[in-house]
């Protein structure tokens, strides 16, 4: 009845927009060539017409019965969209953030989205560059070369998208070699020193054989200060090189070659003291003045013992061939691609050597699609073919204790450490200050799924077209670890300790009686149960039939209508990260010490429980989504509206919180989100077009009892604005034989908390844990975003172009996550977006 009652209200709303634009009594224009790409007398004859390809098939956006945006090459130049986390101020139902370093961008679509950089969790939101799978957030976030086009699907696309397009697709795709002599060359200086540097040329090789070469530098000084290691940080220094071959021997055959390289130097990412824990001024009297600026996130001020770095090199190639065999075309796409990440990081983000954090993770992926598309003259069209994905990761992750480390733990001890290591029978002033102690992560993961999918189009009548659409996935995947810690005081048994000193046994788990167990808050390293072991077996396996139900009506030449019901699906997800543990089924924790012991279970059987091992998941299982859709699409000379109404579900939504040092992966219950998305454009004078973006989404966790901070059953999804908006206008005048554009646009996001809660402010009474103060503590950080960006493109007429940009103009500041201090309870640290960037652009086309 609700989801009926909601549809019901959305296909009023739709019909009171109909019925608005209908009044416009204007038709649409529209053509194009084969390929989807229009040359130069396209452009002048059809002004905005977009094609698109988000059902595998070119169509033209107002024909599309799916919730897309559409972002063209026009836009991405004078919106100065760099990279996919610029995205984000046209298109309000997407969200990116990059947090820990440069490799950790996480993208969100309709409230829904993880991975973030724990590699061993694949994005709820899939992207693709010309049609190739790029499985992790660090292959995707390069420069953007020569883009025709970026579409984002919105919604479950795993009926034609397969396993990990749960939430949406992000496909971007960009320009093919040319037949014909062309290029540009262009040189971007702003402030913070930014230097960008592209050049691409295309031509001819033969009659059948077509190149391109790009190539570009993208550079800018950093905007946060270490001041006290002089250095600045949250920079850029990236380049990047593309080369392409399309060999057309026949009218039939299309072969379409791509080999790419991208390099990543980036001394990133800044995290900021938020909340100052008791912990503070231990730190600040090992600094001799101040460890850390608290308090302050938006002076881009920061202390560190060490400069974070990060490198990403990232390479590849495709290939692409169709062929059409008379009403049929036969695709293969093949890929092979290589990521190899490095990150140095201060741990502890303060001027107190604490905790280093460095991070390596190899991934090689391959990838290779076929299908095959109809294009028959009868009412009966369809669209068949497999995917198969293989891929394997190597993750490693030290976290080592620096020199720091024994000096601050000892002033946390009341000066008592020497003396603790000799009621333990430790060797006095070894605890916590033996180079290279610490722990050191490696995980070996292979992941191995294929899928046939297919879709049937039926014309009922020359206005109304069904269509059904399957796609079954089958998903393996196997992890090993090899974690070693070498922090001797972590592996201690407290409890057992205690009744070795007199603590009677009965007593010796409580708090108030045993005396040691006021330690265990210095046990940050406990030791780690390798898997696969006797009991677990490191795999899993899942398959799954996902569908597509849509019906879309052609009201007139100029308004389109759909209903859509989908369903979508992605693999589960493993914790490669120190913080994976055994599932409470296989373990009850407890020192065999204690009376009375812990209970039996499979783990503590076959005797494999290791000191202070507690209990979490090594994996999440599966997502499974499902959404209700309807949505009117409008396109006139002089107005166009797209507008799509959902009810979205996500069961066993994989959660994956940043502990500091790891993360915690578990499945929600249900996540929901309901709401609706509007876009449109109008042009009441020939120089002017104003354009409105507007998405509302009422995202909750209708059920979630085992989340990071217990159970957030009906809480709000932190981190998603229930209203998002980019409002804009684009002002062309042409001057003589030359073009002004002036483009504004104002990107809003209303308020939200940043974080559902804080891990490390979870207490214990009575050996209960408490969740109360590490909610109430995400309820303080909260964050809105009022944005204005503005650009002026002058177009001469020998090929030369001159302009401006600001981005952010007003500099408004806001935390995109937030995440508890390692080694510092009761503290709390952040991230920031980009402050104001501004500066000039030369670029000359030929």
């Amino acid at each position: 009845m609700r989801k009926t009652a909601f549809l019901c209200a959305a296909g009023f709303g739709a019909l009171a927009v109909s019925t608005a634009a209908a009044a416009q009594n204007t038709e649409e224009q529209i053509s194009g060539d084969d390929t989807g790409v229009f040359d130069d007398d396209d452009q002048a004859q059809n002004g905005n017409t977009i094609v698109v390809t988000a059902t595998k098939r070119e169509t033209t956006l107002a024909e599309t019965p799916i919730a897309v945006s559409v972002v063209d090459e026009d836009t991405i130049e004078q919106a100065q969209i760099r990279d996919l986390t610029d995205l984000q101020s046209v298109v309000p139902s997407l969200r990116v953030n990059t947090n820990q370093n440069a490799s950790a961008t996480t993208f969100t679509v309709r409230g829904f989205g993880n991975g973030a950089n724990n590699p061993g969790i694949e994005p709820s939101v899939g992207v693709f560059i010309d049609g190739v799978y790029r499985s992790r957030s660090a292959a995707q976030i390069a420069d953007l070369p020569n883009v025709q086009r970026i579409e984002v699907l919105r919604g479950p696309q795993s009926t034609l998208f397969g396993k990990n397009a749960s939430a949406g697709v992000i496909s971007i795709i960009t320009q093919e070699p040319q037949f014909k002599f062309g290029g540009s060359a262009s040189f971007t200086y702003g402030n913070y020193d930014t230097i960008v540097a592209k050049a691409d040329i295309t031509g001819p090789i033969t009659d059948s054989i077509a190149f391109s070469l790009s190539g570009g530098i993208n550079r800018r000084d950093g905007y946060v200060d270490v001041t006290n290691l002089d250095e600045r940080i949250n920079d850029k220094d990236r380049w990047n090189a593309r080369g392409q071959l399309l060999i057309e021997p026949s009218d039939a055959l299309r072969i379409r070659l791509i080999g790419d390289y991208s390099k990543i130097d980036d001394l990133c990412c800044a995290g900021f003291n938020l909340l100052a824990g008791p912990t503070a001024p231990a730190l600040n009297a090992l600094a001799g003045g101040q460890a850390l600026i608290p308090g302050m996130p938006f002076d881009d001020r920061i202390l560190l013992s060490r400069v974070p770095r990060n490198e990403i090199e990232n390479y590849g190639g495709s290939g692409q061939i169709d062929f059409d065999i008379g009403a049929f075309t036969l695709t293969s796409i093949s890929a092979y691609r290589e990521l190899r990440a490095k990150s140095f990081d201060d741990g502890d983000f303060t001027s107190v050597d604490l905790i280093t954090n460095n991070i390596a993770t190899d991934i090689d992926t391959f990838t290779q699609e076929v299908r095959i598309a109809s294009d028959l003259d009868g009412p009966f069209n369809f669209l068949v073919g497999g995917f198969y994905f293989h891929e394997n990761i190597n993750a490693q992750n030290d976290v080592v204790f620096g020199n720091g480390a024994r000096p601050y733990f000892n002033l946390l001890s009341g000066g008592a450490l020497a003396t603790v290591e000799t009621i333990l029978g430790l060797p006095v002033g070894t605890t916590f200050s033996q180079a290279g102690q610490g722990t050191f992560d490696e995980f070996d993961y292979s992941n191995d799924s294929y899928s046939i999918f297919g879709s049937a189009d039926l014309e009922v009548t020359d206005r109304l077209t069904l269509t059904a659409g399957l796609n079954y996935t089958n998903d393996k995947k196997e992890v090993a670890s090899n974690v070693v810690t070498t922090d001797a005081f972590s592996a201690l048994d407290l409890v057992r300790l205690g009744v070795a000193i007199g603590v009677p046994p009965q007593f010796a788990n409580n708090p108030a009686v045993n005396p040691l167990l006021g330690l265990r808050a210095l046990q940050f390293l406990p030791p780690f149960l390798q898997f696969p072991n006797a009991v677990e077996d490191g795999r899993t396996n899942d398959d799954d039939l996902s569908y597509t139900l849509r019906a879309a009506y052609e009201v007139n030449g100029n308004v389109n209508v759909y209903a859509t019901y989908a369903t979508g699906f992605k693999a589960s997800s493993f914790n490669l990260s120190r913080d994976s543990r055994p599932f409470a089924s296989d373990f009850i924790p407890g020192s065999p010490a204690a009376v009375p012991a812990p209970a039996s279970s499979p783990i503590r059987d076959a005797g494999l429980a290791v000191p202070n091992l507690t209990t979490g998941t090594r994996f999440a299982g599966p997502e499974q989504s499902e959404v209700y859709e309807i949505g009117i699409k409008g396109s006139f000379p002089r107005v166009t509206y797209n507008l799509a109404l959902f009810d979205q579900t996500i069961d066993g939504f994989q959660g994956n919180v940043f502990t500091g040092t790891g993360f915690v992966l578990s499945n929600a219950g249900t996540q929901s989100t309901k709401g609706f998305e509007f876009d449109g454009t109008v042009t009441p004078v020939d120089p002017l077009t104003i354009f409105l973006a507007v998405t509302y989404l009422d995202a909750k966790f209708d059920s979630f009892q085992n989340s990071a901070v217990g159970d957030i059953s009906g809480q709000r999804v932190a981190g998603v604005s229930p209203i998002s908006m980019s409002l804009g206008a684009t002002f062309t005048q042409e001057i003589g034989a030359s073009t002004l554009i002036l483009r504004g646009d104002y990107q809003y996001e209303s308020q939200t908390q940043v974080a559902q809660g804080l891990p490390g402010f979870i207490t214990s009474v009575g050996g209960v844990p408490n969740f109360d103060a590490a909610i109430a503590v995400g309820r303080q950080f909260r964050r809105e975003v009022n944005e204005i960006n503005l650009s002026a493109n002058l177009q001469l007429a020998n090929g030369l172009e001159l302009s401006a940009y600001v981005r952010n103009l007003t500099d408004d500041r806001y935390l995109t996550a937030i995440f508890d201090g390692v080694g510092q309870a009761g503290s709390v640290f952040g991230y920031t977006n980009t402050p104001r960037t501004y500066g000039g652009t030369i670029r000359f086309k030929f």
